[in-house]
């Protein structure tokens, strides 16, 4: 089996809009003094912002799981057949050969950090605790003394809305596969949570404007334009026009 040709890139971008407060949290190394104790990570100018790697992991968990991928040592899941649809999508750090040539095991999928979109909050900002986000107070109860221990929790407030892109890089014979792939990943998504706090019903998220572009070898060699296939209200209107 020989190294896979390459054939082209699809290019995803979307709008990441969020229904319930969202927190991804922040290293606490880079509190500030009377800073809050549970803060959500933000840029270099102070915006929040979600991290791709943090898109990515949760993708390809519920990829694992619908899939029926999941190991039971809670490991992630790594194989060398070039079909997977999570390890031919997201990737696999297996190295191994076989009659002395290498498995096919690159990632096909890049994710960038998604960035806020600043006038998403204009609405909001007479109601919000910092410039870009609130403040939540969770409780935890002692069940011995019943006392109530309150911990302030920032947030992204529901109504912020983010920019994502996704590339896809499509080898001989992939067709649109792991195109669809992530499109069912960012579903599946939408039905689950993302960053902490989810079965409280923080982190759920939609993906709206969705366009989806194809780059192939003469777009970079000749300059020749790419090819729009398609733009969409929605993933499942994505999942169901790409064939």
């Amino acid at each position: 089996m020989g190294a896979k040709k390459f054939l082209a890139k699809y290019i995803i971008n979307a709008e990441i809009h969020v229904l319930t407060g969202l927190h991804i949290g922040a290293n606490k190394d880079s509190l500030e003094i009377g800073g809050l104790d549970n803060p959500v990570i933000k840029d270099a100018k102070g915006r929040p912002y979600i991290p791709g790697s943090s898109l990515k992991g949760k993708m390809r968990v519920l990829s694992e799981f619908y899939h029926e991928k999941v190991r039971n040592d809670g490991e992630v899941h790594k194989c060398t057949d070039e079909n997977c649809p999570v390890c031919g999508l997201f990737g696999t750090s297996v190295d191994v050969k076989s009659n002395d040539e290498n498995v096919f095991s690159r990632t096909r999928l890049i994710v960038r950090d998604a960035y806020l979109v600043e006038s998403s909050l204009e609405e909001l900002s007479d109601f919000l605790e910092t410039k870009y986000t609130e403040v939540k107070y969770e409780n935890s109860i002692n069940r011995v003394t019943s006392m109530a221990n309150p911990r302030p929790q920032e947030r992204v407030p529901a109504g912020a809305i983010f920019e994502v892109e996704f590339v896809v890089d499509q080898y001989e014979n992939d067709g649109n596969k792991f195109v669809k792939e992530l499109l069912l990943a960012m579903k599946l998504l939408e039905d689950d949570y993302l960053g902490g706090s989810g079965s409280r019903g923080y982190g759920k998220i939609k993906f709206k404007n969705i366009r989806v572009v194809k780059r192939d070898k003469t777009f970079y060699a000749e300059a020749k334009n790419e090819i729009i296939e398609g733009t969409f209200d929605d993933v499942q209107t994505a999942l169901a026009k790409i064939k």
